[in-house]
């Protein structure tokens, strides 16, 4: 009886030091996980606060011409009439339009037309002559307004409208233009030049410009 007393004993024993032990390595296990050093972020790294961002591209609404634009005088070699100059911007691309010389940069436009006239533009002779035939020629035509006003050349007709541009040949996009004209006389001729960009375009400095550098020769 004692025999099998110390067996039952020894027996329970090898159980109670089991169970410790099991209860002893789970306790291990989760502490390392709780304990582990949290990973390091690379995001950190190279996150552009050591490499500043570019400074920002600077540029002109679409139609506005620059301040820093550099105007030559455009002197006529050819046509019915040479005896005149005008300023335009310089690096315009220029062409020969029916009877017009045309100078153009992106949206804008200068278009130089001379003819011979029996008398000098009034604003009822282009209120009456002029926008009716611009009416029929220039897509959506709208707002015209006849004045006459001071240039250096004198007291000439000027005349603005707004209508739609050509159709971009590549894009298929439609401008919406203003336009001013002058109708400048001298002696049985007349030159009439317009200039013109998009409505929005802040050009008002760079239309007086051209406006007020014509002079007859």
């Amino acid at each position: 009886m004692a025999a099998h007393a110390r067996t039952s004993a020894a027996v329970g024993m090898v159980l109670v030091a089991a169970v410790t032990a099991g209860c002893s390595g789970s306790g291990s296990h989760s502490g390392s996980g709780s304990t582990s050093s949290p990973p390091t972020s690379s995001a950190r790294v190279g996150n552009g606060q050591n490499n500043p961002a570019p400074a920002p591209t600077e540029s002109n609404p679409p139609g506005d011409i620059p301040d820093n634009q550099v105007y030559v005088a455009y002197r006529p070699t050819g046509g019915s009439f040479t005896g005149f100059t005008v300023k335009v911007p310089e690096g315009w691309a220029r062409t020969e339009q029916g009877g017009s010389t045309v100078f153009t940069d992106k949206l804008n436009t200068v278009r130089i037309t001379a003819v011979s006239a029996s008398a000098a533009p009034t604003v009822d002779s282009v209120t009456k002559t002029v926008v009716p035939k611009l009416r029929s020629q220039v897509p959506k035509f709208a707002a015209p307004k006849v004045s006459e006003v001071s240039r250096h050349a004198g007291r000439v007709v000027r005349l603005t409208y707004q209508g739609d541009s050509a159709k971009d040949p590549v894009t298929g996009k439609v401008v919406r233009d203003a336009f001013e004209r002058y109708a400048f006389y001298k002696s049985g001729h007349e030159v009439d030049l317009t200039l013109s960009g998009p409505v929005n375009a802040d050009n008002v400095d760079p239309w007086r410009i051209v406006s007020d550098s014509f002079a007859w020769r």
